[in-house]
């Protein structure tokens, strides 16, 4: 394939599809959220919303992890985390957040790939659509819609 800077779609993909390290404790997770640099021009996007033509201002992107975390807490019933995924947990470009009430099988062997889509993606690379296989819920469109400051 060829590698082109200008070819974003494929950048995007290449973090996608590529390999990503699991932030597996809620320690973990906590000490994450304060590596993520809210100023570094981080497109935020709910899988099956309307993709994000911008990067969000910093104050959305520390506002969008404060209340993600909120809800990965309350919502994901385990004493472990290993439903958020970064490219490098330490300087993360890009991160998978999974949906504790849409987790199928999110995991599996390196052979085949999960068929179950994250809920939430933050990239520093413009995202593309991707391609909802299921329904996202009222309740999670609500959601992302106050998040948004749009009339619910």
């Amino acid at each position: 394939m060829a590698q082109s800077s200008s070819n974003q779609p494929d950048e995007f993909d290449r973090y996608y599809n590529g390999l990503l390290y699991s932030v597996m404790r809620w320690d973990q997770l906590t000490a994450f959220w304060q590596k993520v640099d809210a100023g570094a021009g981080w497109y935020l996007y709910a899988v099956g919303q309307q993709v994000p033509q911008a990067p969000s201002a910093a104050d959305k992107v520390q506002q969008f992890t404060r209340e993600l975390d909120e809800l990965l807490r309350r919502e994901h019933h385990e004493d472990y985390c290993a439903i958020v995924y970064a490219d490098n947990l330490d300087a993360p470009n890009f991160i998978k957040i999974y949906d504790p009430n849409h987790l199928g099988s999110s995991c599996g062997s390196s052979a085949t790939k999960s068929s179950v889509l994250p809920g939430w993606l933050m990239s520093k690379t413009p995202p593309r659509e991707l391609e909802m296989r299921g329904v996202v819920t009222g309740q999670r469109k609500r959601w992302w819609q106050s998040f948004l400051g749009e009339a619910v």
